[in-house]
């Protein structure tokens, strides 16, 4: 997500990272409905069974509020930001199985690792999703890792393991887990925008890390995608963003613009059209193409929640969901921030009649591994 906030921006950066967003959100929904759902996880946990990580060996440690943690990744240096719960909050959704962890120890705990946008980097969107603050309520463990670049943007359309932003998130959670006590059946990703691209990839390389992903303003469905399971999805997209298209294509004018490039704000590859098509090309075809690789029925229900908010579902098999909030008039923001509200003028409509934060960790709380 572009930022007043952000620092000055290397203008040579632009022409990769649009190259990277147009990947991304040109890609198409096809998957091979012969395929989808037939691997099956080896060594599934038992239902209900907690998995305590190494950390949980450990005496409980205070809670923290964005702390910042630092490592090296192919020689760059990299941080995330950590906030935890105070060791007498419970853990949500208690569960049986949880015998090799002794009497005073730390409660094993979710994680959510929430992913920031282009060029908001891991601070601001701290404060954009408030998953930190819910964590510290509920009992659950939040991260927020930063990308690299300039503008701060993630490797989103790169698969080989060589990939330093997944070498980062697989470093990064051994460290969490080394040093925290988490529940590594309940391990959870979420993001915004470019985030989003990032999540949409770990749901394809990381299918038996992630329980289930959140993405707002962003989700793909990359090819290949060569999941081992059944991966729970729920995401978030407004019908007016004037960044990632609701019926496909990037808003590259306005992106010039935001990068200091000059020319029109108005888009140079629209594939759009307005009104939105609820049922049309772009976001839709995705998250029906992910229904159908989750053996989901393809043809969804849509109910409308309120004047701003349509929920569309699929019939999916147990242990899964394909879930898409449509924000009628929404922009490229977060619903229920009011960080995404304060900059409007850039993103366009925020929506207060749902909480993005909290409806992700309501559907997250329904899966695990």
């Amino acid at each position: 997500m572009p930022s007043t906030h952000s620092s000055p921006l290397r203008r040579r950066a632009l022409p990769s990272l649009l190259t990277g967003l147009l990947a991304c959100a040109s890609s198409t929904a096809t998957v091979d409905v012969t395929s989808a759902g037939a691997a099956v996880r080896s060594g599934t946990v038992a239902a209900g069974a907690t998995v305590p990580s190494a950390g949980c060996r450990i005496a409980p440690v205070p809670a923290v509020t964005n702390q910042q943690q630092n490592m090296t990744i192919q020689g760059v240096s990299r941080f995330y930001l950590l906030t935890t719960p105070s060791p007498s909050t419970p853990s949500p959704t208690p569960s049986k199985g949880t015998s090799s962890v002794t009497a005073g120890s730390p409660i094993p705990r979710p994680l959510v690792v929430d992913f920031h946008g282009l060029a908001e980097g891991a601070t601001l969107h701290a404060q954009t999703s408030q998953f930190g603050a819910l964590g510290q309520k509920d009992g659950f463990v939040a991260v927020f890792p930063n990308g690299t670049g300039s503008p701060v943007q993630w490797k989103a359309t790169d698969q080989a393991p060589t990939n330093p932003d997944l070498e980062f998130v697989t470093a990064l959670l051994k460290q969490v887990e080394t040093t925290q006590c988490i529940d590594t059946s309940r391990v959870y990703a979420s993001g915004f925008s470019d985030g989003s691209f990032m999540v949409s990839l770990l749901a394809c390389t990381m299918s038996n890390t992630f329980a289930a992903i959140g993405a707002v303003s962003g989700l793909q469905l990359p090819k290949p995608c060569q999941t081992a399971r059944r991966v729970p999805i729920i995401t978030f997209h407004g019908t007016a963003d004037p960044i990632l298209y609701f019926n496909g294509g990037v808003g590259t004018g306005l992106l010039n613009g935001l990068f200091g490039q000059g020319g029109s704000t108005s888009s140079t590859t629209t594939t759009t059209t307005r009104p939105a098509r609820l049922h049309g090309p772009g976001v839709p075809a995705t998250v029906q193409g992910w229904a159908v690789k989750d053996s989901c029925n393809p043809r969804p229900t849509d109910t409308r929640l309120s004047s701003q908010v349509v929920l569309r579902t699929y019939a999916c098999p147990p242990k899964t969901s394909v879930t898409f909030y449509i924000i009628l008039g929404g922009g490229h923001a977060w619903p229920g921030s009011t960080f995404s509200q304060s900059i409007s003028k850039i993103t366009g409509f925020t929506t207060f009649q749902i909480n993005a934060t909290t409806t992700m960790w309501s559907f997250f709380q329904r899966f695990r591994l």
